[in-house]
């Protein structure tokens, strides 16, 4: 899946980058990505990955620790604990809110 959104997201931005359409054809599309990135479905799903995300990197981070020990570098578990600390108070980088 996460291939075919690649694709997707490179043939459009290609198509934009590439088109000889012009303002208006641009203006189209940029409205209609807007349209789609607003709708409620899509940013329940953006929310959801992202919190699969960083579900899946903190069990990943516990798995590495587990083997590395205490070589895990301070900088490391220090951008951790601040993403665990911003995920606690239900804070993202996405701009969203979990409604």
């Amino acid at each position: 899946m996460r291939y075919r959104l690649s694709f997707v997201a490179g043939l459009a931005l290609g198509y934009v980058l590439g088109t000889r359409a012009g303002r208006e054809r641009y203006e189209q599309l940029r409205k209609s990505v807007r349209e789609f990135s607003q709708n409620p479905a899509v940013r329940n799903a953006a929310e959801s990955a992202a919190l699969g995300g960083r579900q899946l990197a903190g069990r990943a981070y516990h798995a590495v620790s587990e083997r590395v020990g205490d070589r895990v570098p301070e900088s490391v578990a220090e951008r951790v604990r601040s993403l665990r600390e911003r995920a606690a108070n239900g804070e993202d980088d996405w701009g969203t809110s979990n409604t």
